[in-house]
């Protein structure tokens, strides 16, 4: 094994020491025919509950992989409680940005319906879809935790009775040509937990609009003077919040 790239697998059980996993056939394919691995090569699991552990190949078929799990390199990593919250776009876009969710350490995905989401709705990416994208992304990325993927809501009800102690970071696209040079200081006020409000293509109607801006806990910040895509503003939104509180 010496100077091969050790894979890395999620698995959907909590991991322990000496315990036999089945990894399954799309593991067996990758692992065997495009990796060429073999009984006795090591591989890294990873269960977003625990984190990550060693194991070796015990058996290798068409059907299958059987792993067994070795000692803990490390623990499940502590993400800061940041919540995304980003209104259905293209599929293939709202893939992209479960992805980085991911990659970023966001705690939570939360997919949300408004006024403007409507021709989208119906082909809004699958939550297996989204979970198998926040998976891939883990793996490579060396990554031991998920972010919890929400159910998709009406912007309305996620916004009733919204807690007292959760800052409401509001991208506001109407702010898109002024000077966005305060966001970092206004996002530094806004430490976790917090949650990121990323409106759909063409924006927020103006009834939502002031519906979030009468939540007491919402703070508008401008992503600079250029107006961005929703999928480009969800990944500079939560990049930013994290410069802003140094988090990993």
């Amino acid at each position: 094994m010496a100077g091969r790239h050790i894979s890395r697998l999620y698995c959907a059980d909590a991991l322990g020491a000496g315990q036999a996993v089945a990894l399954g056939a799309d593991a067996a394919r990758h692992l065997a025919s495009v990796l060429r691995l073999a009984v006795g090569d090591e591989v890294r699991l990873f269960d977003d509950v625990t984190g990550e552990w060693t194991a070796h190949i015990d058996a290798v078929s068409k059907r299958d992989v059987i792993v067994r799990v070795e000692r803990q390199v490390s623990q499940r990593e502590t993400v800061p409680d940041v919540w995304l919250c980003a209104a259905p776009i293209k599929r293939a876009r709202y893939e992209w940005i479960a992805e980085k969710a991911c990659e970023l350490g966001a705690a939570r995905l939360v997919p949300l319906l408004t006024a403007r989401t409507g021709g989208v709705e119906a082909q809004q990416a699958k939550p297996e879809r989204l979970k198998a994208h926040m998976i891939e992304a883990a793996a490579q990325c060396g990554r031991t935790a998920l972010p919890e993927l929400g159910d998709a809501v009406r912007l309305t009800q996620f916004l009733r009775d919204w807690p007292a102690e959760r800052a409401l970071i509001f991208c506001d696209e109407e702010s898109a040509g002024k000077n966005g040079a305060d966001a970092i200081e206004t996002l530094k006020a806004c430490p976790a937990p917090a949650a990121i409000l990323i409106g759909p293509e063409g924006g927020f109607s103006d009834d939502e609009r002031a519906a979030i801006s009468a939540v007491a806990q919402a703070r508008r910040i401008s992503l600079g003077p250029r107006i961005l895509r929703a999928d480009t503003a969800a990944v500079a939104a939560l990049a930013l919040w994290q410069a802003a509180h140094e988090q990993r």
